[in-house]
């Protein structure tokens, strides 16, 4: 299937984690959508997120003491803004003992739905080529609004910074132009950008969309410089 080519998510340097480069499901369930979603971390100029220090191991840490905490998302393709979640906190991070502590409290976050995972968030409706069955007919990936050679994928940006997100259900936003920063809200261990694309709004009723990067699709590790 021919995944959906994105432009860049972010500006600046960023880590790549449970990327479908390297398994799908990346984030080891297909529930709410997540086969192809590919998490982003913001780092330094030397590839690094925030020092870890005694405290980190034992404490939970600010999400402002994260350098990419705040960094801006700008739109990774022109589309359409179909939904725009905000007020849920920007909660401490966890690294270390408190990690796992979190790390059971999952089943609760779970419990609250998609909210309680993707915390604020964007969630956008593009177009993006049709791809082609085996037998050569067009899949029935997208929706009743798309036709012919394109098909609607609907994108989703998530665990933005609380009171950034610059934009509203209904507005046509351009590749590039500002929709959010990154935050630490929902589930989500340390700031970050959790990106992934869908064939409908609705998470919990859509279907995994394979997606890819300028340069192809990274694995975990890698990092990327985004312009």
């Amino acid at each position: 299937m021919r995944p959906v080519r994105l432009s860049y998510p972010g500006r600046g340097r960023w880590l790549v984690q449970n990327s479908p480069a390297d398994r799908v499901p990346s984030h080891g369930t297909s529930l709410f959508a997540l086969d192809h979603a590919i998490d982003l971390v913001p780092v330094d100029d030397r590839g690094r997120t925030a020092p870890v220090r005694l405290r980190s191991l034992v404490a939970p840490e600010p999400p402002e003491a994260f350098p990419g905490f705040g960094r801006e998302l700008p739109a990774p393709l022109d589309g359409e803004v179909v939904a725009a979640h905000d007020g849920e906190p920007d909660h401490p991070a966890h690294r270390g003992l408190p990690a796992v502590g979190y790390a059971l409290t999952q089943r609760r976050r779970l419990a609250d739905g998609w909210v309680g995972l993707a915390g604020n968030h964007v969630i956008l409706r593009v177009t993006a080529p049709r791809p082609l069955a085996e037998d050569g007919a067009p899949d029935d990936l997208g929706d009743a609004g798309a036709s012919g050679d394109v098909r609607a994928v609907h994108l989703a940006l998530c665990h933005l910074r609380r009171g950034s997100i610059a934009v509203r259900p209904g507005q046509r936003v351009a590749t590039g132009e500002r929709l959010a920063a990154c935050g630490n809200s929902g589930n989500s261990t340390e700031p970050h950008l959790h990106l992934q694309a869908m064939t409908a709004a609705d998470p919990s009723a859509a279907r995994p969309v394979a997606i890819t990067l300028p340069g192809g699709l990274p694995r975990s590790g890698e990092i990327l410089d985004m312009p």
